[in-house]
């Protein structure tokens, strides 16, 4: 089974990377992007076969290293 992990930063984190992509595409012309939000996704294949135990354990690894969750929010997928 494979579960896929979103990790972006909370709302109110101010986001550099977002904002230097914002002002990139404005200079290719890109002119109605009012806001970008960087983040990341990480795919993970496991071993187990039950589901909410493996969303229980994926949450576990966020907690303890794959996201910081002080300035990150992250959400898991089982797909």
């Amino acid at each position: 089974m494979k579960a896929r992990v979103t990790i972006m930063l909370k709302d109110g984190v101010l986001d550099p990377q977002g904002e230097a992509i914002r002002h990139a595409l404005g200079g290719l012309g890109f002119q109605g992007v009012t806001g970008v939000r960087q983040g990341k996704v990480i795919e993970l294949d496991l071993a187990a076969s039950d589901t909410e135990a493996a969303r229980a354990e994926v949450a576990r690894m966020c907690e303890g290293l794959l996201a910081n969750t002080v300035i990150e929010k992250y959400a898991v997928e089982i797909v």
